[in-house]
Order: structure tokens, then C-alpha cells, then sequence
């Protein structure tokens, strides 16, 4: 899987050069966001300024940062479209060198149960939930190292929280602590969850593979043997349906719930007074991004559970290929 697409010379210029420019990217991205962070704090300033004091700002002033923002808003729209562009490209180039690779060995792997399937759907599954989840992990690393700094300063005026206390960078620890807990709570929720894919991902080969067989022999795929190994699928479904319902009661439940996790949090500042209508603003969006860059686990964990899966049996078609090899 990795190997025929970052270490053979034929890839030598999308593999990792590729990798490199995905980060730059995002990284770019998440600057821009930053900027826009702050930029909505002095939107914010000059509105709880102007509703205090009528009068107090010229539109001319209000309309300066609205057209600031729009340009970032602009800037940060150009480059995710030019990047999310190239980076269906990327993915493309990798699942053809997973194709080259295994046909390479096509009349050793022709053999196994389902082959054609994970050729030619598992490699574009794979491309496809690495895409998703690839571009997603890494523009959450960089949005928690540009963001954790900002929330850091932010929070040296928070002086209280509920639960807390009087504690210095509350609102940082808050927000890690929040985030750790539901991914490891959720993590454990549904860790039947990547087995249960894997199975049923069996039963649906054997089912499509006995399909594909009557095709061309009319003693295959006859009533009895499609209504058990359907039956076979529906049960697998079934497992799959229940696990999945009370992990979603627990991640809605999580995901629903951290909303209004820094209006609490800040509940008692404001009432202090101690922070601007700017300010807050700032504060909310830096705290909800360092959440949102801890929970891409959480929100992905569906498609992490079918990336695993076809992860094992890309790996179990690969082992029959250097368990040829070392025959050989």
C-alpha cells in the first residue's frame, strides 16, 4: 500500500514532494484562519463600541474590516479549491500504483476469495477514506499548534471557571482535557466496531462473488445458496446497526454538548465584565477549533472504522504476495 507509491522511482514526484505540499497547503489554510480570528475580535470591538457609544465609529471604519475578512474569506476559498483539487489527483495517482502493484502478482492473487473486489474497490476505498481522513488529521494538528498559543493568551484574563476554580490558562486545559476524554471514551464505546466492518465486508464478497460466478454458470446463485448468504449479510448488518446506534448516542451526545462548553466555562468573566465583546468572540472560536482539532477522530470515526477495515485485507492480500515470494 505505501510502499508502491513512496518508495518506487516511478512516483518519485507525487509521493512525498506531494506529502510536502499538502502540508504547505493547509498550513497556509490555518493561517488564514488565525487571521480571521482576529479579525472577527476587532469586528466584534467595533460593534460593542458602536452599540455603547452611538456615534462612537464611522462606517467607513466598520465597512475597512468587513472588506478585510472578506478578502481572507476569498484568499482562504482559493487556496482550499486549488489544494483539495490537487490533492484528488494525489489520491488518484496512489490507488493507480496499489493497481500496478498487485497486478503485477494478479495470476497468485487471482486465487483468493474476492480478489477482483479488493483490487479494484478496497485500493479506491482506501484512496478515497485517506483523502477524507488524511487532509483532516493533519489540517487539526496544525489548527491545534496555531490555535493552543492564541488560547493561552486569551485565557490569562479568564480568571474563573466553574469546576475549576481560580486556575491560570483554565480555558487551555478545559479544552484538552474535554477533547481527551470523549476520544478516549468513544474510543472505547466502539472499538467492536472495526471487526464487526471487517466481517461484514467478507459477507458481502462472498455474496457478490457468487453473483459474479451465475453470470456465466446457471447452476451458481441458486435461491437457496443467495438466501443464506444473504441471510449471512442481513445478520452481519444487524450487529453492525446496534453497535452503531448507541455509538452515535454517545458521540452526538458528546459533540452536542461541547457547544456550549465555553459559554459555561466563561459564564462567570462575563458577568465579570472583564472581557471585550471582541475578545469573547476570540476566545469562543479558538476554544471551539482546538476542540474541533482534538475531536476529528471522533467526528471520522466512522470512516476510521472502514479505513481499518480495508486496511486488513489489503494487508491480508498482500501477505499472500510475500508469502509467495519467499517460496519462490
Amino acid at each position: 500500500m505505501f510502499r508502491s507509491y513512496f518508495a518506487t522511482r516511478k512516483w518519485l514526484f507525487w509521493g512525498w514532494p506531494g506529502v510536502l505540499l499538502i502540508f504547505v497547503g493547509l498550513g497556509c489554510q490555518v493561517e488564514i484562519d488565525v487571521a480571521l480570528n482576529e479579525g472577527l475580535g476587532r469586528l466584534f470591538d467595533l460593534m460593542q463600541k458602536g452599540l455603547s457609544a452611538p456615534g462612537s465609529i464611522t462606517l467607513a471604519a466598520f465597512d475597512d474590516t468587513l472588506i478585510e475578512l472578506t478578502r481572507l474569506i476569498l484568499l482562504y476559498v482559493l487556496i482550499a479549491v486549488m489544494l483539495g483539487f490537487y490533492i484528488k489527483h494525489w489520491i488518484l495517482r496512489w490507488r493507480e500504483a496499489m493497481n500496478d502493484y498487485y497486478m503485477q502478482y494478479w495470476p497468485i492473487l487471482r486465487k483468493i476469495e474476492g480478489a477482483s473486489q479488493r483490487v479494484q474497490e478496497d485500493t479506491k476505498r482506501f484512496a478515497a477514506t485517506i483523502e477524507l481522513i488524511g487532509a483532516n488529521v493533519i489540517e487539526s494538528v496544525l489548527t491545534l499548534f496555531a490555535f493552543l498559543p492564541i488560547l493561552w493568551l486569551i485565557s490569562k484574563n479568564v480568571k474563573e471557571i466553574p469546576f475549576f476554580g481560580s486556575l491560570d490558562h483554565a480555558l487551555v486545559y478545559l479544552a484538552v482535557l474535554y477533547a481527551l476524554i470523549g476520544t478516549i471514551v468513544l474510543a472505547g464505546v466502539g472499538f467492536k466496531l472495526p471487526g464487526i466492518e471487517f466481517e461484514n465486508q467478507k459477507a458481502e464478497a462472498a455474496y457478490r462473488k457468487e453473483l459474479v460466478y451465475a453470470e456465466d454458470d446457471p447452476e451458481r446463485a441458486s435461491p437457496d445458496i443467495v438466501r443464506n448468504l444473504f441471510n449471512r449479510l442481513k445478520i452481519n448488518y444487524f450487529r453492525l446497526f446496534f453497535h452503531y446506534t448507541y455509538f452515535d448516542v454517545a458521540k452526538l451526545s458528546y459533540l452536542q454538548f461541547g457547544m456550549i462548553v465555553p459559554f459555561l466555562a466563561l459564564g462567570p468573566t462575563v458577568i465579570a465584565g472583564a472581557i471585550t465583546l471582541g475578545m469573547f468572540a476570540q476566545t469562543v472560536r479558538a476554544f471551539e477549533r482546538i476542540q474541533t482539532s482534538f475531536q476529528v477522530l471522533v467526528k471520522n470515526w466512522a470512516s476510521i472504522i472502514e479505513l481499518i477495515s480495508v486496511y486488513k485485507r489489503l494487508r491480508a492480500f498482500e501477505a499472500k504476495i510475500h508469502s509467495s515470494q519467499i517460496a519462490a
